[in-house]
């Protein structure tokens, strides 16, 4: 099936107006904590606030970045509102004033509460700080993004075997509990650790063109073309021990298609045309190879296999969303039109399955019977903005372009 060009200007509309519409007005309106401060740390399916929650890094960094892209895209008076507030929040109660970085979780005053320091959080917190000052010019955030960027890499680098090892504890001392949350390894290494600080590193490059900054990033993307990605099946392996050997045989189908299209993002940022070559090519086989072995009938994008073999049937918010983004930038690399209606097939669904039309924003997750569950939040450490807000963002970005080089011909 061939999209034409009033098809992808009816399907970059669709996705505006999602955002516009539905993500933005929740978060707006039920995100900032108005009581205590900063924004609520838990609220269920059906709109149940808990408001002595715990408050994460990870939330409060992905709003931070959300809106801060929103404000630079739209220059709308709420969105840099939310950010300003993500912002102030984030270095009033997450920053660590005596050993630095960012604490994983405050209570629901902002007193620290798990004081670990994990790379992935501190990923986080510089890409949202990063995306502030690009939206603000606002000094003082540049300013704590490198500081972040200089304890990551004084602390969190492994200088004999290369990358960055998983969690420590307040002091920076290596934890002898490596996880990042109970359903990780406790590996010293991982794919996902790596592919934000990759993603935050992209920004701040971006944002500053900063020499050391660009030759860390450089590093990244070798780790994962030379240690994570999988040699002949183009997957991302998940853990590793301190000298990469690998740890685990599950594949993240999400998390290879949403690094399909970070690890181009780096590239193009860094801006070594032999090295794009090299990313592009991997790129599409990354792509090829979700498509091939993730996509369920519906257009889906299911969650997790092993050994080609699926067994996690459920359709989880992000992986749509990163599905969404990421075969529109494969076909964008490779013109193959089967990306295109993948990624069209894939937003059918969302609009079908996983936008709750009674209480807004997303699902967590379908069930392979079509079935949503209210267990699961709609706001959390981990149900955040960031997934379908930056999908918007990107798909409306990639389909204008796609809509214009259908005009030229």
């Amino acid at each position: 099936m061939s999209l034409g060009k009033l098809e992808i200007s009816d399907f970059r509309r669709q996705i505006e107006s999602e955002w516009m519409d539905n993500i933005a007005p929740f978060w707006l309106k039920f995100a900032p904590d108005e009581k205590y401060g900063g924004f609520r740390g838990l609220i269920t399916n059906d709109l149940q606030i808990d408001e002595k929650a715990e408050k994460g890094i990870i939330l409060n960094s992905r709003i931070l970045w959300t809106f801060s892209h929103a404000d630079k895209i739209y220059r709308e008076k709420s969105y840099l509102e939310i950010a300003s507030r993500a912002f102030q929040y984030l270095t009033k109660h997450f920053f660590d004033k005596d050993h630095g970085g960012v604490f994983w979780t405050v209570d629901y005053t902002g007193a620290p509460l798990d004081t670990k320091k994990r790379p992935y959080a501190q990923a986080f917190a510089l890409y949202a700080l990063s995306e502030f000052y690009s939206a603000t010019n606002n000094k003082s955030a540049l300013d704590k993004a490198f500081e972040i960027f200089y304890l990551l890499e004084k602390n969190c680098q492994d200088k004999q075997n290369k990358g960055y090892f998983e969690t420590f504890e307040r002091d920076w001392t290596l934890a002898k509990d490596q996880r990042l949350s109970e359903v990780d390894a406790n590996e010293k290494k991982s794919m996902n650790t790596h592919l934000h600080i990759l993603e935050a590193y992209a920004n701040l490059y971006r944002a500053t063109g900063n020499s050391t900054v660009k030759d860390r990033l450089r590093a990244l993307i070798n780790i994962f073309l030379d240690k994570i990605i999988h040699r002949k099946n183009f997957y991302l392996q998940m853990f590793f021990d301190d000298q990469w050997t690998v740890k685990s045989a599950v594949d993240s189908l999400g998390h290879d298609i949403e690094a399909s299209w970070l690890l181009w993002e780096a590239a193009e940022i860094l801006g070594d045309e032999e090295l794009l070559k090299q990313v592009q090519s991997v790129a599409i086989k990354m792509a090829n190879a979700v498509y091939d072995n993730g996509l369920a009938s519906d257009g889906s994008l299911l969650y997790e296999a092993k050994n080609k073999v699926i067994i996690d049937r459920d359709r989880d918010w992000w992986v749509q969303a990163e599905a969404v983004v990421g075969f529109l930038n494969a076909y964008q690399l490779s013109k193959d039109e089967s990306f295109l209606t993948a990624a069209a097939r894939v937003w059918e669904y969302i609009t079908e399955k996983v936008i709750d039309r009674s209480n807004g924003e997303w699902f967590w997750k379908i069930t392979d019977e079509g079935l949503h569950s209210n267990e699961k939040p709609k706001l959390s450490q981990w149900k955040c903005p960031y997934h379908n807000g930056r999908m918007c963002f990107e798909a409306v970005s990639r389909l204008r372009e796609i809509e214009k080089g259908l005009s030229t011909k």
